[in-house]
């Protein structure tokens, strides 16, 4: 008899203990939630103040899950709440990519007004010296005889196609000549007549 009472109440003791202790579970995973609500708030918030809809979705359903606990039993209130993390965890980081992202797009765009243009090194180079050499034979003063020379073929091509950049990024109403491929084939044509000589030049 004896026997048979110590046991039931290590039964009773060891249920109670497993209720409070899935109760406390339960309260705290549902103390995190709020907090981590409060981070995702400062985290994925839209412009206009609210969250992303697949953020407010994923929340909606983690409380769902919260509020019909008393329903299910520990092992399927888990599995729910697990499978609604991971879904809450993807839209947060979807959220959260496509504000940096977007950040960055507005970091790396031109001020209001301005153009920017991407050159590597060697065209920008080549733009520099050009300038430079136009610049000086523009002013009315300049009196210089030194000699710059395009190096070979693949030199002056580089130039060329530098120069095509910057007038290619030019917004059309403000060119000088509309028709683009005017000063282009004026630049090939240069290029062409010294590099690859017609067969009655080299005769002659």
């Amino acid at each position: 008899m004896v026997g048979g009472l110590i046991a039931t109440l290590f039964v009773l003791a060891m249920s109670s203990a497993r209720t409070y202790f899935e109760k406390g579970r339960r309260q705290g995973v549902e103390e995190a939630i709020r907090e981590m609500a409060r981070g995702i708030n400062s985290h994925c918030q839209l412009e206009g103040g609210g969250l992303p809809v697949g953020v407010e979705k994923a929340m909606s359903a983690l409380n769902a899950v919260s509020l019909c606990r008393k329903r299910r039993s520990a092992k399927g209130w888990r599995d729910a709440y697990n499978a609604q993390l991971w879904v809450l965890g993807d839209a947060i980081g979807e959220a959260c990519w496509l504000k940096g992202h977007g950040v960055g797009v507005r970091r790396k765009a031109p001020a209001q007004g301005k153009i920017r243009v991407d050159l590597s090194l060697n065209e920008l180079l080549q733009l520099g010296w050009l300038a430079h050499l136009g610049f000086q034979h523009m002013m009315p003063n300049y009196r210089g005889f030194e000699i710059y020379r395009f190096g070979g073929e693949d030199d002056a091509q580089e130039g060329a196609r530098a120069i095509g950049k910057i007038e290619a990024v030019i917004p059309a109403r403000a060119r000088p000549i509309a028709d683009l491929s005017v000063n282009q084939k004026s630049r090939q044509k240069l290029i062409c007549d010294w590099w690859q000589p017609t067969p009655g030049r080299l005769s002659a």
